[in-house]
């Protein structure tokens, strides 16, 4: 291979990834270079080799290579290239004792090396030669799929992978593997179950043991409540005991069905005795040891002692460690009982979260270096402790030595914890059985005790930050309650009750003596593990006593607490790695590796609980040790530390403790080897330093026992002083007993500028790591925090706090980010803070905002003595973080300054960029986007610094601003812009004694005003709002004065300013106020990041809401909607006090348009509802009125009453009502014609009403057939009228009431005798009469003729019915009355409706279906013509007639619609009387001629009635004048109302007609009928020869089903078939031409068939056409071809009656009359 010479000055590639590797850590080791063409991009180390990644994805191995065949010898000390991967793209390498893995661009993993325990992967080898695929399989997905892999890890005899779904997979041997097997080695990838569904981020491993950083679960799912029955067996998990004198909480329940404990190698370490176990609960007054460990098998508790683990092999046989403990101290039984793991779950957690505090001194050695050689007595003595670290030390003094070990550390910081950690701590030196309590439920207390231990606690204490994600990843969990003052407690911080979402810190008061107390971090029951434990309390204590009734208190209700932080995270958090995160540990445990505070093994990964919460990034493990490397930069390390390669001296070493570094010391990457430990940190210096600690590797071949355990022993790490000579470290990698570090040259600045702003970012994470647990944390301990605060100061903190917690975990994220980005990529494009600027933009304009509203209320000022409290009169502790320049200035002031320092580092940010971007090409895009961020950020920092300034002159207001005003005026969010005190700016025209202050917030203009003795006190004051405040500028050409007009929704005033320039000063500031209070940015302005440019006028037209005053029709009503000019004009909403609202379009600041209006009704717990158009404030135009009465109104509004045209239903809301009123009304009253159906008493009235009643001519009929036309008065009957009954028995005279009859008359019975005289009586009863009997006789023919009745003389002329629906639509129309008026404008009010109607449809799709949009979209088109109208625009105007008819949107569809429904609701039901005929078919005539007049007003040229239509002007040939004459007129070309308008409105009344026309020819129908049916029997030739049709004309052949047959005497209904079908067709159309036109066509069959027939032309006489018709009419058998018949001749165009169509309608006529006078022979 090409190996290059380290010159000083390289090209471009050798500038970057250049590797260094060394061993050790004395003065004389220099690192050496490993030369390679191509830059490296990872390196991985194994016991005695290393595997190389370089760019382009080739890999190279060096060092020891015993299973390269072809080798000359194994070592091999230049990198060989690993050709086999040549053609692979590889992405990733990893390194174990003997064997590696790489894995490629396609997921795809290749393994080499050792192979004796299957840590390849592949079957049957040994020793695997050259890299070779190994394949990952899904089994469970049917057919198996390949699961494509990120990332493997390999340790002595195992491998992990990490899939893309981010689950672990594992190959080899051991219970590292944390597989269920018993069987080794495991050849094949399995995936480790435990893990499945839990995100895993990285996996390492060890040795013997495995590691995996997994985002928190509360990071993935919402929890869920606790589970109250065992998953399994689903028996109760928890029982609850409540004996007289103590509370036993017991989950000890043995579930059958629990994982068995099958690795043989631990099974003897745990077998136990069952005396051992009774001798562990004999006396209440023994604690038994706070470590239990049990077999799932046995549901016994067993003990083991620590060392009896040391060996794998060694059987329990030592006896059990016991403490006597006086009898006054409370006993605690704990026993795990219910496991589904094989895992010792009692383990103590003793670790207490870390906080970024000065180490003791004694811990530095002078220069920041350490001395190889410390003080040998000391580490001796370390190392002696070391190797005797038992169980016993745990159990025996489990309260003074875990306690002081734990407060050797630092001190607990429950900011920084996760709900999750189980963290027992105490501050009491002394033991006591309490603190056993404490100690050892801290990892077996499960949810449902909380209760029990909020019974005990007197006072809730504190809340503290878990980082969440998910919904937030930083919550603040503040609490604090006043002692056993539930109620008035004011809570801080967010404690969300939900189980299993927050572990509750709790004080036991009294419990303790002198005062003191524990506290106890309870932790939810785990998903695989059920801690389970029974815990006792007696209540004898000497110092206090806690009565059993308190202890009984479980079910006190928990005091609800505020919510903190914003809930879900914003999209682009996707983007930044998660600081939410657990560690799991598993595999051989000996060396204290896996770090659970014991020595056991763990077949299956395990949380280690005391990590949860401390935001660790990566995990690196050694041969026996493990290190975790968290988001604060610091390292925790725990296992072996023989060498120190633990980096502290803590105990017990089986659990993390920090690794102890020089205070601002912040590592950001580690690797570790077999027994030494390498980091990459920021310090002082601008490049990053390497620390070591851990074993000095000498050239010396052997060495004394003595000497390696102390000689080389390192009690923390070591700056490795040739870092410097590196370059830029950019990751660090240990193994075996080497190190390795990759470094970049500074290329351009571009690498320093890189690593300037990671280092930057993690430094000021840390920074406000340290303001939250130095600062806030302390504060929020204190119990009389929010009492002296107050309640609303409290609730700003604790927004401040969480809005800082938001800032404080995004800036941890993207600190991760960079640090992962400077180990990666090198592309600026992958850069967070340049993507989503937006989210810190966002979330630092969020922060300011929070700060300032404490400030502006004085909140700083609040908290100055609780930091006295807390801090003491210096609070230093607040000096030293501000990092103020300014001595001696106050408290008040210097925390503003400490919590504006964020405004800080976004110049920070803009600096920095602006540094990356001068790396770049100016032209290039990188340049560009990395300019645009540092201008966004420094806009920003500069609009944030002017906010400060604006809070702080608000502060400063406040506290000069007199009167007691400021209590109602002072509000967190208000900002003061300015004010005229210096009576810059009064009220014109004000009387000369007041006085006026005006004051300009960010969200109202204020208007203080007071007498002037009292200059003071100002009486009054009135808040005008800015959203609906409109100023502008008065000219001061005729005033001289400098004015400003100000308007309001209910007052208009002038300012008077005192210069041109306050008056611009104020023009300007108002409007800019009312610009941001309309763009909903409140005090936050708009910020520079948003590109809003800045309007320098607010529009005159915006939405806003605002409250009435002193308005008299809406006072105290709210709308909401839009303005203008300070009145309500477009749509808008607005609610009374009374519950009245109306919903709908404005006008002028009255409602007009379309709206809807609720009026609630109190006593009948309904609401009137009116849906409709409005008008200058009242309800006018067409409506629907629902009353709370069940009444519907749907019609024409005037004036807030029913006017013109519209139905009342009435009755309860059935579908069928009880009547029905559909006419016209006169301001709120019935009056003029209408229709009224009573249906309860079957009656249907037709005529005119006044004032409500019937009053004038009207007709009724009933359902029992009766009929009575004549005069109404008074709502009856009275004056002249006609009554018929069924059975045609009639009464002409005078009648007096409803169905009464009083006065002269004539009554005739149905056969035409009659009476005349005077008649009294009601209809149907008795009546009395006195007259004369009149007995026509035959020949009294004239008398009979001046009898005969004709009906509807006394019924309301057609003409006269329904005018005010035709009104309506001339007045839709823009004309006052019919026919008056300008068409142009008509056509415009057509056009304006129907684009008022597209918008709404556009608005509501689904009001209207797709054919009807089409239909809109035509109407639009208006038909235009100039000259006479031809027959061409003549159909162009029926086209439009019938599309415009066919939507109720435009006026003639809405006047169709109206018409259809007016004419059915007339004359169906009980309005189905066939004496109806007449009038029904009159009133559609009348709407014929005046449906007309419109059509001819719209289209002024249109002939009128009759008229002809023009010619067309024929273009060529001369026309003949005399044959011009000759032609008659054609039908089509004379224009006529029914031709042009029967076609649209006849198939809509038809149903209704048509009944008619069958009930008054019913009769004759049934004659005809009978007749039809009785002839019908006969064949066709029979028939033919009955009707006499002549020989000739009988057909010789028929067509049946398309083959030609003969006619037989026998055949029947097959002559002249086609011409019957045709017949048939009348009964399918709905207009006489229509019907003509099928009777036409019918003719012609005929004659076609003749013609065949004949072969020869030849001219019909009717006497030889008559019968043949007369065939065809009775083989069609049309059932009610009377009616037809009837309905054409009432209907028929009168032009058509004398064509040819008249006669062939003549003969249908005469064939009908002809069959029902047949006489059969």
């Amino acid at each position: 291979m090409e190996m290059q010479i380290s010159s000083g000055e390289e090209d471009g590639s050798g500038e970057r990834g250049l590797l260094h590797t060394w061993r050790g850590y004395s003065y004389s080791t220099t690192p050496e270079r490993v030369l390679l063409s191509r830059p490296v991009l990872q390196a991985a180390l194994g016991a005695r080799h290393g595997v190389l990644l370089v760019e382009g994805g080739q890999v190279y191995s060096f060092g020891e290579l015993p299973w390269k065949q072809n080798q000359t010898s194994s070592v091999v000390t230049e990198p060989v290239l690993e050709a086999v991967l040549s053609e692979q793209h590889v992405v990733f390498v990893a390194a174990g004792s003997a064997h590696s893995g790489v894995v490629t661009e396609d997921g795809g993993v290749h393994m080499w090396g050792e192979n004796a325990h299957g840590q390849c992967g592949l079957l049957g080898l040994s020793v695997i030669p050259n890299p070779t695929p190994v394949g990952v399989l899904d089994s469970e997905s049917t057919p198996p799929q390949t699961v494509k892999i990120l990332e493997v890890a390999c340790g002595d005899q195992h491998t992990l992978a990490l899939s893309a779904k981010h689950e672990v997979w594992a190959w080899g041997s051991g219970c590292q593997l944390g597989l269920n097997t018993s069987t080794f080695p495991v050849w094949k990838p399995q995936k480790v179950e435990p893990l499945a569904g839990r995100h895993v981020l990285q996996v390492a491993c060890g040795a013997a043991h495995s590691l995996a950083v997994v985002r928190s679960s509360e990071a993935l799912v919402p929890r869920k409540p606790p589970q109250d029955k065992c998953g399994q067996c689903h028996q109760l998990l928890y029982t609850m005991t409540d004996k007289e004198d103590h509370v036993i909480i017991s989950d000890g329940h043995h579930c059958p069905l629990g994982v068995e404990l099958d690795c043989s190698e631990t099974k003897s370490a745990l077998e136990g005795s069952p005396e051992q176990v009774k001798q562990g609960k004999s006396s209440p007054s023994e604690p038994v040891p706070s470590v239990s460990t049990q077999i799932p098998r046995s549901p016994t508790s067993i003990t083991i002692p620590e060392s009896t683990l040391l060996s794998d092999s060694t059987p329990a046989s030592e006896p059990q460690i016991q403490v006597p403990a006086s009898s006054q101290e409370p006993t605690i039984e704990v026993s795990t009982e219910h496991e589904t793991s094989p895992v010792a779950n009692g383990e103590v957690c003793v670790e207490a979260s870390e906080s970024c505090t000065l180490e003791p001194d004694g811990c530095r050695a002078t220069g920041g270096k350490y001395s190889p050689f410390p003080d040998e007595q000391a580490v001796k003595a370390y190392l002696k402790r070391l190797s005797d670290h038992a169980l016993a030390e745990h159990v025996a003094k489990a309260p003074s030595t875990l306690h002081s070990a734990q407060l050797s550390s630092d001190p607990a910081d429950p900011f920084t914890s996760d709900p999750l950690i189980p963290v027992a701590q105490s501050v009491t030196p002394m033991g006591s059985a309490l603190n056993n309590l404490v100690v050892s439920c801290a990892s077996a207390v499960g949810e449902r005790v909380v209760s029990t231990y909020e019974a005990l606690s007197l006072r809730k204490v504190i809340g503290y930050w878990a980082p969440g994600e998910g919904r937030e990843r930083v919550e603040e969990r503040l609490r604090l309650e006043e002692p056993m003052q539930g109620k008035k407690s004011s809570s801080l911080g967010d404690i969300r009750e939900e189980e299993a979402e927050l572990s509750r810190r709790l004080s036991l008061p009294g419990l303790l003596s002198q005062g003191t107390h524990a506290l106890l971090l309870l932790h939810p029951v785990y998903r695989l593990y059920n801690a389970a434990f029974e815990v006792t309390v007696w209540a004898s204590y000497t110092t206090s006593e806690v009565s059993p009734r308190l202890l009984r208190r479980t079910s006190r209700p928990r005091a609800r607490a505020i919510p903190l932080t914003p809930g879900g995270i914003p999209e682009a958090d996707a983007h930044l790695p998660s600081l939410q995160t657990e560690v799991w540990s598993w595999g051989r445990g000996q060396e204290g590796q896996l770090g659970h505070g014991d020595l056991l093994p763990r077949l299956q990964p395990v949380c280690v609980k005391s990590l949860n919460g401390k935001e660790v990034l990566r995990v690196a493990a050694g041969a026996h040790h493990s290190l975790a490397l968290t988001a604060q930069s610091q390292v925790f390390s725990w296992g072996c530390n023989t060498s120190g390669q633990l980096g502290h001296m803590e105990l017990p070493t089986s659990f993390p403790h920090l690794a102890k570094l020089s205070d601002g010391i912040r590592v950001w990457d580690i690797g570790a080897g077999q027994q030494h430990t390498l980091l990459l940190a920021d310090g002082d210096c601008m490049q990053p330093i390497l620390y070591y600690s851990g074993q000095q590797v000498k050239e010396v071949a052997e060495q004394t026992e003595e000497e390696e355990q102390t000689g080389e022993y390192t009690q923390q790490p070591v700056l490795l002083p040739f870092c410097m000579n590196l370059g830029y470290v950019s990751s660090v990698c240990a193994g075996g007993q080497t190190c390795a570090a990759l470094t970049d040259r500074n290329v351009m600045g571009f690498i320093a500028s890189l690593h300037e702003l990671a280092a930057a970012e993690r430094k000021y994470y840390c920074k406000l790591s340290n303001i939250k647990s130095l600062l806030l944390q302390p504060l929020l301990k204190l119990d009389s925090l929010s009492s002296g605060l107050g309640q609303s100061t409290a609730g700003l903190l604790q927004n401040m706090i969480g809005r800082l917690s938001r800032l404080s975990q995004l800036t941890g994220q993207n600190s991760a980010s960079l640090t992962s980005f400077l180990r990666r990529s090198r592309d600026i494009r992958g850069l967070v803070i340049l993507d989503d600027a937006h989210l810190f933009l966002d979330t630092y304009s969020e922060y300011c905002s929070a700060v300032g509203d404490l400030l502006v209320m004085g909140g700083f000022q609040a908290l100055v003595k609780p930091c006295h409290d807390v801090f003491g009169k210096g609070a230093e502790v607040v000096q030293r973080l501000s990092e103020c320049s300014e001595e001696g200035l106050p408290l008040a002031d210097v925390l503003p300054h400490l919590f504006y320092l964020p405004i800080k580092h976004l110049h920070e940010y803009g600096r920095l960029l602006l540094k990356l971007a001068t790396c770049y090409e100016v032209s290039s895009v990188d340049y560009q986007k990395l300019q645009d961020a540092c201008s966004k950020y420094e806009s920003m920092a500069l609009h944030l610094k002017k906010r400060r300034k604006e809070a702080e002159c608000t502060l400063h207001f406040w506290k000069s601003f007199p009167g007691k005003m400021t209590d109602s005026l002072r509000k967190p969010s208000r900002r003061l812009i300015c004010e005229s005190s210096n009576k810059a700016m009064t009220l014109q025209n004000a009387g000369r004694f007041s006085v006026n202050w005006f004051m300009l917030f960010n969200d109202a203009l204020v208007h203080a005003q007071g007498m002037v003795p009292y200059k003071s006190l100002f009486s009054t004051h009135h808040i005008f709002p800015l959203a609906t405040l409109w100023v502008e500028p008065i000219s001061e050409e005729n005033t001289g004065l400098y004015c400003l007009k100000v308007t309001s929704p209910e007052e208009t005033f002038t300012l008077l300013a005192s210069s041109p320039a306050e008056k611009a000063k104020w023009f300007r500031s108002i409007n800019q106020a009312v610009e941001q209070a309309l763009s909903g940015l409140g005090h936050d302005g708009i910020p520079p990041s948003t590109g809003v440019a800045q309007r320098a006028d607010p529009p005159i037209s915006r939405t806003a809401s605002y409250t009435f005053y002193k308005d008299s029709r809406l006072k105290e009503a709210t709308y909401e909607g839009r303005w203008v000019s300070g009145k309500p004009h477009g749509r808008g909403v607005v609610k009374w006090l009374d519950g009245r609202m109306y919903t709908g379009a404005f006008k002028n600041g009255l409602e007009d348009g379309f709206g809807d209006y609720v009026v609630p009704n109190k006593n009948l717990n309904s609401c009137d509802h009116y849906q409709g158009q409005w008008k200058d404030g009242k309800m006018h135009g067409f409506g629907t009125f629902r009353y709370t009465s069940g009444e519907v109104y749907e019609g024409s509004f005037q004036d807030n009453m029913r006017h013109g045209h519209g139905m009342l239903r009435s009755g309860k809301l059935n579908s069928t009502s009880p009547s029905v009123f559909i006419g016209q009304w006169q301001y709120d009253k019935k009056s003029g014609y209408g229709v009224f159906d009573d249906i309860t008493r079957g009656e249907k009235y037709m005529g005119m009403w006044l004032d409500d009643q019937r009053q004038g001519n009207g007709v009724v009929v009933t359902q029992f057939g009766l009929y009575y036309e004549g005069a109404f008065s008074n709502n009856k009957m009275m004056g002249t009228g006609v009554l018929l009954s069924e059975d045609d028995t009639t009464f002409e005279g005078e009648f007096s009431e409803d169905w009464t009859l009083n006065g002269k008359g004539m009554l005739t019975m149905p056969n035409g005798d009659y009476i005349e005289g005077s008649f009294s009586g009601v209809w149907g009863t008795g009546l009395k009469m006195s007259g004369s009997y009149y007995k026509p006789s035959l020949y009294d023919s004239d008398k009979e003729k001046a009898h005969a009745l004709k009906l509807g003389r006394l019924a309301v002329h057609s003409e006269e019915k329904w005018k005010a629906v035709f009104v309506e639509c001339w007045n839709r129309l823009g004309c006052d009355c019919p026919g008056q008026g300008q068409t142009t404008t008509a056509w415009d009010n057509i056009a304006v409706e129907l684009t008022a109607n597209l918008r709404q449809q556009r608005d509501s799709p689904e009001l209207l279906s797709r054919s009807h949009h089409k239909t809109l979209e035509s109407l639009e088109c208006i038909p235009h013509h100039v000259g006479p109208v031809t027959l061409e625009v003549y159909h162009t105007i029926r086209r439009y007639l019938v599309k415009a008819c066919d939507t109720p949107l435009h006026p003639l569809g809405r006047l169709v619609e109206t018409l259809v429904s007016v004419y059915r609701m007339t004359y169906v039901g009980v309005g189905a009387n066939r004496r109806l005929l007449p009038q029904a078919v009159n009133e559609i005539k009348s709407y014929l001629s005046r449906i007309f007049q419109l059509v001819r007003f719209l289209f002024p040229d249109l002939p009128e009635e009759g008229g002809s239509l023009a010619d067309p002007p024929k273009e060529t040939g001369i026309s003949d004048p005399a044959g011009k004459q000759l032609e008659s007129p054609k039908p089509g070309c004379v224009v006529s109302s029914s031709a042009l308008l029967l076609p649209v409105l006849l198939p809509r009344l038809y149903p209704p007609l048509f009944t008619l026309y069958a009930l008054e020819k019913e009769k004759e129908d049934d004659v005809y009928w009978e007749c039809v049916l009785r002839l019908n029997k006969q064949p066709d030739l029979a028939l033919l020869a009955f009707l006499g049709v002549q020989q000739k004309f009988w057909p010789v052949t028929v067509t049946v089903h398309g083959e030609k047959q003969q006619v037989l005497s026998s055949t029947k209904d097959a002559c002249f078939a086609s011409a019957v079908e045709t017949l048939q067709q009348i009964s399918t159309t709905f207009t006489p031409s229509d019907k003509l036109q099928v009777i036409q066509l019918t003719f012609e069959e005929i004659t076609q068939q003749v013609l065949t027939l004949l072969k020869q032309d030849f001219l019909w006489s009717m006497d030889d056409l008559f019968p043949v018709f007369l065939f065809v009419v009775l083989r069609a058998r049309i059932r009610n071809l009377g009616s037809e018949v009837s309905l054409i001749e009432d209907l028929m165009d009168p032009c058509v009656q004398h064509g040819e169509h008249g006669i062939m309608f003549t003969t249908l006529k005469a064939c009908y009359y002809q069959i029902q006078h047949e006489k059969v022979t």
